[in-house]
C-alpha cells in the first residue's frame, strides 16, 4: 500500500497492551477510532532519544488543550512489543491521556505505508514518525517526518492545524 493520505479511510488492524496483570490485550484500530476524532501517533521506537524526550513528552503535556479541541483519544504507537511499551507508558507518570500500544512485527505500520527499515542500523522494521488526525476513521491531517526529523509531527503542530 502507498502510504496513507489525506481523505483515506485509516484501515483495521490489531495493537496490543499489556494490561496491569502483564497479559496482553488485542484491540483493533476502528474500535479505538470510530465515530471519535483522534490523532494516532507512531514514533520510531521506545526510549529512544527524539521520541521519549520530544515527541511523546509533547503529546503528554498538551493533551488536556487537545482534548479542548474535540479530540477524543491520543493514541500512540510503536514497534516495540507489548511489555515494552507498558514500561514506557509507565516511565511518564504525568500521562493521563495518551495510550500507548505496540505493534510489535509493523504489521498495522506496514498496511498504512508508514514503515522505515532502519535494518543496517540493527534495528530492523519501525515505524516512521507521524501524527494523523483521524475523524471517524477518515484521515484529515496526514503529518509524516522524513529522516528522523521532528518537524511536522508534534502535538504544537496538531494543535496549529485544528
Amino acid at each position: 500500500m502507498a502510504f496513507i493520505r489525506v481523505g483515506d479511510t485509516i484501515p483495521d488492524g490489531i495493537l496490543s497492551y499489556a494490561d496491569q496483570a502483564h497479559q496482553i490485550q488485542n484491540v483493533s484500530v476502528h474500535s479505538l477510532a470510530a465515530g471519535k476524532q483522534v490523532i494516532l501517533v507512531g514514533v520510531p521506537g521506545a526510549f529512544t532519544p527524539t521520541c521519549g524526550l520530544k515527541h511523546v513528552p509533547g503529546f503528554i503535556e498538551k493533551a488536556e488543550e487537545l482534548k479542548s479541541k474535540g479530540i477524543s483519544e491520543i493514541i500512540l504507537i510503536s514497534v516495540n512489543d507489548p511489555y515494552v511499551m507498558k514500561a514506557w507508558a509507565q516511565s511518564y507518570p504525568e500521562d493521563k491521556h495518551v495510550k500507548f500500544f505496540s505493534d510489535s512485527s509493523a504489521t498495522y505500520i506496514k498496511n498504512l505505508g508508514l514503515e522505515l527499515d532502519v535494518s543496517d542500523r540493527g534495528i530492523g522494521i519501525r515505524s516512521q514518525r507521524f501524527a494523523l488526525l483521524i475523524d471517524d476513521l477518515k484521515v484529515k491531517i496526514a503529518n509524516v517526518e522524513s529522516g528522523g526529523q521532528l518537524k511536522v509531527s508534534s502535538a504544537e503542530d496538531m494543535l496549529s492545524a485544528l
